[in-house]
């Protein structure tokens, strides 16, 4: 038996970018930081805050909400897995890239105002091992 889940609560950091690939389907790619704060030890050492970024992906729906509703700064609950791949770079050199795969997304920050569209009152989930390749 083995199990790859990742639960994530962290703020995005940049907009997110969402492209249409074959046959209309969407495709979304976020950063997302998860920080940890800063403490102290019993025995007086300092342990610095921490903050960790991890790449976020998100297919079809999830992605066409991500587009309309997510925003630099906004607080997240993500939920999906881990998948790493590799490319070549400019210098032929292997380079590996892991992201999360997103099946699972609430959205913690409270909406903006009235002018712009409210985020969506119930979690939104898409199975991601139905990618269109």
């Amino acid at each position: 038996m083995s199990l790859n889940k990742v639960m994530l609560i962290g703020n995005v950091g940049k907009e997110p970018e969402v492209r249409y690939v074959e046959q209309g389907v969407a495709v979304g790619s976020f950063s997302m930081a998860t920080t940890e704060r800063a403490y102290t030890l019993q025995n007086g050492t300092q342990v610095p805050e921490r903050t960790e970024w991890h790449n976020v992906v998100v297919w079809r729906r999830l992605a066409e909400t991500v587009e309309k509703y997510v925003h630099k700064g906004d607080k997240l609950y993500v939920e999906g897995q881990l998948r790493t791949r590799s490319y070549d770079d400019r210098n032929g050199v292997k380079r590996y890239v892991t992201e999360v795969w997103a099946d699972n997304l609430e959205m913690l920050t409270p909406a903006r105002n009235a002018a712009q569209p409210s985020s969506p009152a119930a979690p939104v989930s898409e199975n991601p091992t139905q990618a269109p390749f």
